[in-house]
C-alpha cells in the first residue's frame, strides 16, 4: 500500500432560508440564466471586512457564504484557473503550475509571427505562450477539457474574459490560437493586459466600436497607474532586497477593466438580448500583495499592511460596479447568477527565518553564496535564499552545470542555448550568472534549447512549491533528488510521479490528484515549502512560508499547502442559489464549472475523472444536508524519519486538501492522526 488513510465521518447540515417564490423560479426560468464569475485573484477569506470589503461582506451575508473552501494545489494562478474553467483538478488539465516544463521551446515552430523561439519552461501566464502549446496538440484544446465558456459560447451564449493576462484566456483557451502566423479576432471577448498590444489576443469590430462608444482605449494601461518606473505608486515594481516594492493598489489598469465590462460589453451582451457567460479576473489584491512595500525584509506587518489593504478594497470596488449593473438592470437583476472565488490565498515570503522566533535559519548551500549583479553590487541580502535556490541546491548536490531557463543566448554558431550559471563567481557577467534570473533551470546537458532535452534535471521555480522533472525517467536520478530533498530545511513535503514507485518520505502525485488524463508533462517531483505563522491565534492570516521567487522578504505569494494558501475566498448570489446559507461543507475551484453548469442546463462532456461536484447543498431546493468525511495520507517514513502527511475532505467522492507537509513545518497541519496511521 502506498500510504495510509485515516477517516472519520461528519455530517454537514444547514437549513435553506431562500423564498419559495424563487425557488419556483429556479426551477423554470422564463429565460436562460446568465452567469459571472469573480475571481478576486489572491483573495484570503479572513482577508474580507466591512470595512476593506463591504461590498464581499454584503454577498456573504445575502446570499451563500462559502466557509470551507479551497484552492488547487500548487496554490498558484494558472493552475486554479484550469480548474475554475474546466472543473477538472490538474492532474487532467495538465497546468501544474505559472511556470512548468512544457516539453518544447515555444514558438519553435513559428506559428506566431514575430515571436522568437523561446525557453522549453515558459511562464503560461501568457497569452502567445497558451496559443502557442494549445497549437501543439491539433483538434482539441490541450487541457483536455471543454471549458464552461468554450461551451456556453458554442450553445448560442455570448462570452467574455475580462482581467489578467494568463487566467483570462484560460478560460477558453483556443480562441488564442494562431492562424497563418496571427490571431484571428475571436468570439469570445478576450480583454487583458496585452489587449491593444503585441502579442495580445486582437478585438472583434463589435466590442471596438463598444468600446469606442464608451469612449476607453483600445489599449489597456500597464500597472504603473500612470507613474514613473519604479515610483512608490508604480504597482508594477516590486523592489529589490534593497528597495521598497509599491506602496499603491492596482488602481488604473482595474479601472478600465470594470469599465470594458460595465460600459461596453456588458451593455453590447444586454442589447443583443442574448444570454451570457463571463469571468471577471481581478488582478488584485495578488499583484498588489506580491509587490507591496510595506515589509522590506520583515515579516510584519507583511500583506496584512496598508497597501494590501488597499487592494483587497480595490478588488472589491470593482465586484460593486459589476453588481451595480446588474441589479440597476431589469432584464438581468432576477435573471444573472454571480459566483465569487479566488484562485489562492496567501503567505509573508521569508528568505531566511524558518520560525517566528528566527531562532532558526537556513543552511541551504544557495544561502552560503554572495550575490552581485553585474556591476559588483550585492543583489541579495547577505544569508538569504536567492532565486533560484532549490535549483543551485540541486546541481551542487549532483555536480551538474546549471543552466538559467529564463535566460537565452544565441552562441557565435549560431546556437541557441540556456545562460550558463556559476554561483561560484565574483559576480554576475554578460556571459555567466549567479543565479538564476527568477527561480527557473536547467540542470546537466549541455544547455542547448532543444526540443528533445538533453537535460538531467529540470526545476520550474514558483513560489512556495516548485516542480522537479527528470525528464530521461531515470530513477536512480529522481532517487538523488528525492534523498537529497528530504534532508533540506526548507522543505515540508514530497510527492513523486506513481511511475517512480513507492519512496518513502514522499507520497504519489495521484494522491493529491495530479494523475490524470493530462496532456501536458507531468512533474517528477512537487516540493513543497515549509511555512509557520508568526501569532497563533491567527495562524492563517499571519502564515509565512519559504518561497523560491525574485521577490523580497516580506512580500507576499503562494504556492505552497499551508491552509492559509489553500483556503480562498467563495460565495455566491442569484436566483440559483440560497440567500443567508453558509455551507460549511467542502467546496473548491473545481466544483464552480460543474455547479454552473447545472444552473445552465449545460451537459459538458467529459475525458479525465478528476473532476469537481455539483454544489448541490448551495442550490435552491437542495439538501439541507451531506454527509462528508475528514482523514489523513500518510507516507512511509524516510530513513531519517521525514514523512508527508496530507490532510483532505471528502464529499460525495471528491477529494479536498487542507494542508500537508512534514509534522511541524506547514501551517493548518493536523498531526493528530499520525499515530493511528503510521
Amino acid at each position: 500500500m502506498r500510504f495510509s488513510v485515516g477517516i472519520l465521518l461528519l455530517v454537514g447540515s444547514v437549513a435553506s432560508l431562500y423564498p419559495s417564490a424563487s425557488s419556483a423560479q429556479a426551477q423554470a426560468p422564463a429565460k436562460r440564466r446568465n452567469v459571472i464569475i469573480f475571481v478576486a485573484d489572491g483573495l484570503r477569506r479572513n482577508s474580507v471586512n466591512p470595512i476593506d470589503a463591504p461590498t464581499m461582506v454584503h454577498i456573504r451575508q445575502h446570499g451563500v457564504d462559502f466557509a470551507n473552501s479551497h484552492a488547487m494545489f500548487p496554490t498558484f494562478t494558472t493552475p486554479n484557473a484550469s480548474a475554475i474553467a474546466t472543473g477538472h483538478y490538474l492532474g487532467d488539465s495538465g497546468i501544474f503550475s505559472n511556470n512548468m516544463y512544457v516539453g518544447f521551446p515555444v514558438f519553435e515552430d513559428a506559428k506566431y509571427k514575430g515571436m522568437a523561439p523561446g525557453s522549453s519552461v515558459p511562464s503560461v501566464e501568457n497569452d502567445p505562450v497558451l496559443g502557442d502549446v494549445d497549437e501543439h496538440f491539433e483538434g482539441e484544446s490541450f487541457l483536455g477539457e471543454e471549458t464552461l465558456l468554450a461551451y456556453a459560447r458554442q450553445h448560442g451564449y455570448r462570452t467574455a474574459a475580462i482581467g489578467k493576462l494568463g487566467p483570462a484566456l484560460v478560460q477558453d483557451v483556443t480562441q488564442g490560437n494562431p492562424k497563418d502566423g496571427q490571431v484571428p479576432p475571436p468570439a469570445t471577448v478576450v480583454i487583458d493586459d496585452s489587449t491593444g498590444k503585441p502579442g495580445g489576443v486582437p478585438l472583434a469590430e463589435d466590442v471596438r466600436e463598444a468600446l469606442a462608444a464608451a469612449k476607453l482605449p483600445l489599449v489597456s494601461p500597464d500597472r504603473s497607474n500612470g507613474q514613473p518606473k519604479r515610483s512608490p505608486f508604480d504597482n508594477g515594481s516590486p523592489g529589490n532586497g534593497f528597495a521598497h516594492g509599491t506602496r499603491a493598489a492596482n488602481l488604473v489598469q482595474q479601472a478600465y477593466f470594470v469599465q470594458a465590462a460595465t460600459r461596453a460589453v456588458l451593455p453590447m451582451f444586454v442589447r443583443e438580448g442574448k444570454p451570457f457567460a463571463i469571468v471577471y479576473w481581478s488582478r488584485d489584491p495578488d499583484g498588489t500583495q506580491h509587490n507591496q512595500g510595506d515589509s522590506l525584509n520583515k515579516l510584519s506587518p507583511g500583506i496584512n499592511g496598508p497597501t494590501a489593504r488597499q487592494a483587497v478594497l480595490n478588488a472589491d470596488e470593482n465586484l460593486k460596479q459589476i453588481l451595480d449593473f446588474v441589479e440597476s438592470n431589469p432584464q438581468l437583476k432576477d435573471n444573472t447568477d454571480i459566483f465569487l472565488t479566488a484562485d489562492h490565498g496567501f503567505g509573508t515570503i521569508s528568505k531566511h527565518q524558518l520560525d517566528p522566533g528566527g531562532d532558526h535559519t537556513t543552511t541551504s548551500y544557495a544561502a552560503s553564496i554572495t550575490y552581485k549583479g553585474a556591476k559588483g553590487k550585492p543583489d541579495v541580502p547577505k544569508g538569504f535564499l536567492p532565486p533560484g535556490f532549490l535549483a543551485i541546491d540541486i546541481a551542487h548536490e549532483l555536480k551538474e552545470p546549471l543552466y538559467d531557463a529564463k535566460a537565452l543566448v544565441t552562441d557565435s554558431d549560431g546556437a541557441r542555448r540556456y545562460k550558463r550559471i556559476d554561483p561560484t563567481i565574483e559576480h554576475a557577467t554578460a556571459a555567466t550568472n549567479q543565479r538564476p534570473v527568477e527561480g527557473s533551470a536547467i540542470i546537466g546537458g549541455k544547455g542547448l534549447v532543444l526540443g528533445p532535452t538533453d537535460a538531467r534535471v529540470i526545476v520550474a521555480g514558483n513560489g512556495g512549491s516548485d516542480l522537479v522533472y527528470v525528464p530521461s525517467h531515470d530513477p536512480e536520478i529522481l532517487k538523488n533528488v528525492v534523498d537529497f530533498l528530504l534532508k533540506q530545511d526548507y522543505v515540508s513535503g514530497l510527492f513523486v510521479d506513481d511511475a517512480f514507485g513507492e519512496i518513502p518520505g514522499t507520497l504519489p502525485l495521484s494522491a493529491i490528484n495530479l494523475t490524470g488524463s493530462a496532456k501536458l508533462p507531468r512533474p517528477s517531483i512537487v516540493v513543497n515549502f515549509r511555512s509557520f505563522s508568526l501569532e497563533k491565534k491567527h495562524a492563517l492570516q499571519t502564515e509565512v512560508l519559504i518561497a523560491d521567487s525574485d521577490l523580497q522578504e516580506g512580500q507576499g505569494t503562494h504556492g505552497g499547502f499551508g491552509r492559509g494558501q489553500t483556503l480562498n475566498n467563495m460565495a455566491a448570489i442569484g436566483p440559483d442559489f440560497k440567500a443567508g446559507y453558509v455551507d460549511h461543507l467542502p467546496v473548491s475551484n473545481a466544483d464552480i464549472a460543474m455547479t454552473l453548469a447545472q444552473v445552465l442546463g449545460f451537459e459538458i462532456p467529459t475525458r479525465g475523472k478528476l473532476s469537481g461536484r455539483v454544489i448541490r447543498e448551495s442550490l435552491v431546493n437542495g439538501p439541507p444536508s451531506i454527509l462528508h468525511k475528514v482523514g489523513v495520507l500518510a507516507s512511509k517514513k524516510a530513513a531519517g524519519g521525514q514523512q508527508t502527511f496530507v490532510d483532505y475532505q471528502d464529499c460525495e467522492g471528491v477529494r479536498y486538501f487542507d494542508a500537508a507537509g512534514f509534522e511541524g513545518r506547514t501551517v493548518g497541519l493536523k498531526t493528530e492522526y499520525k499515530k493511528a496511521h503510521e
